[in-house]
């Protein structure tokens, strides 16, 4: 199938879209390892709230995955859209789930104890198949914990028709869209503090495509307002770094998550304006751009390197599970897993996508999207 005639004017590859993901996944690594570091918890709000890079990454996706798919006159075909979606996400994840599966198996054989409680057989299925965030849960699986937030994008992808016809339908009246995802995040949130007494951005596992839905929504309809706004290189300047500083300042002040998470719009769009209006920044830096790129394979990795980490020196110095990590401890164990990200990116990710689209492309793509109808990534 002849793909849509692209008719957007954000540039195909938006630098600083795809530079930014590199922070929001370190971010949420950083705010993983403040809960085990020698500062209590309240001592860097930011990091603290560094969690809510997952919400901007579901902006974040909509808005992107708009710009690859739904600029044209038609939609791509859902065989083309889905296969693609698969192959960019499944590999890493994947990999990452059998390596702690493995981890799991063999902890024994060298005198670490698992809670086998912790990781039960349907446990690991809900998260092989992606769809453990699909149901009510009142815990965490602990196969991989932050491969909840690539579940609900799962289930967006395989809903993509229903997203597409909105985008496709009001395309012209982005402001519709943008409060049609708003009324939306407000309905969810007062049906999940009914259903568990906690706001709709505590939703992880627990119904985490409720979270997912008005969030993608969002970023559709910030990308149809981009379209229509023009600012020269010193004015998208200003807007992004305003922007920048209006949400650091949101997140470190402890505001309000959803009022967070509403300011996180606007940060997305200034920051494609950005790129729309030519001008360049650090985030397009081609080490900014590799971490970008590789920032998928970080935020799933980072995890289970952590958990093996404490588990091997809790052994080895004979200290309690509760002991905090010091500054070169976190700096080596930051460091590993960057390296360890950007291998699994380099030898695993891109390899295995490359190949899953090649066999994928070999089938028919008879399966369209209706023409009145992605932890996302900058170029589909």
């Amino acid at each position: 199938m002849i793909a849509p005639t692209r008719q957007h004017i954000f540039p195909d590859t938006i630098e600083a879209l795809t530079g930014v993901r590199f922070f929001l996944a370190l971010g949420v690594v950083f705010f993983h390892y403040q809960l085990f570091w020698v500062l209590p918890a309240d001592a860097a709000p930011l990091l603290n709230r560094a969690r809510l890079g997952v919400d901007i990454f579901f902006i974040l996706s909509g808005f992107i995955l708009t710009h690859v798919y739904l600029t044209g006159d038609t939609t791509p075909s859902y065989w083309r859209f889905i296969s693609a979606r698969f192959a960019r996400i499944y590999p890493a994840h994947f990999i990452i789930l059998i390596g702690v599966l493995a981890l799991t198996l063999g902890a024994g054989l060298v005198g670490v104890r698992i809670d086998h409680a912790n990781f039960s057989t349907f446990d690991f299925l809900t998260s092989l198949f992606l769809v453990h965030a699909w149901f009510p849960t009142q815990h965490m699986a602990n196969w991989n914990g932050p491969s909840w937030s690539l579940s609900a994008e799962w289930f967006v992808y395989l809903a993509f028709p229903a997203f597409a016809w909105i985008a496709m339908r009001w395309r012209e009246k982005p402001l519709l869209i943008i409060g049609l995802a708003i009324a939306a995040f407000a309905a969810l949130d007062f049906v999940y503090q009914t259903l568990f007494g906690s706001i709709l951005t505590e939703a992880q596992e627990n119904l985490g495509i409720l979270l997912v839905v008005p969030e993608f929504i969002y970023g559709i309809g910030l990308y149809f307002s981009g379209q229509k706004i023009n600012l020269n290189r010193l004015q998208a300047s200003i807007f992004a770094f305003g922007m920048t500083v209006i949400l650091l300042t949101a997140m470190h002040f402890h505001t309000d998550d959803r009022l967070v998470v509403g300011i996180a719009g606007p940060f997305v769009l200034s920051l494609g304006l950005l790129a729309k209006s030519g001008q360049r920044s650090f985030l397009s830096h081609k080490w900014i751009q590799f971490g970008g790129e590789a920032s998928f394979a970080l935020y799933l990795v980072h995890m289970p390197i952590l958990m093996v980490w404490r588990n091997v020196i809790q052994k080895w110095f004979e200290l309690e599970k509760t002991y905090r990590m010091g500054w070169p401890e976190v700096a080596i164990l930051l460091t590993l897993t960057l390296i360890a990200a950007g291998l699994i990116h380099i030898w695993f990710e891109q390899p295995s996508r490359l190949w899953l689209r090649g066999l994928f492309s070999r089938k028919p793509a008879s399966m369209k999207l209706p023409d009145t109808a992605p932890l996302g990534d900058s170029k589909g």
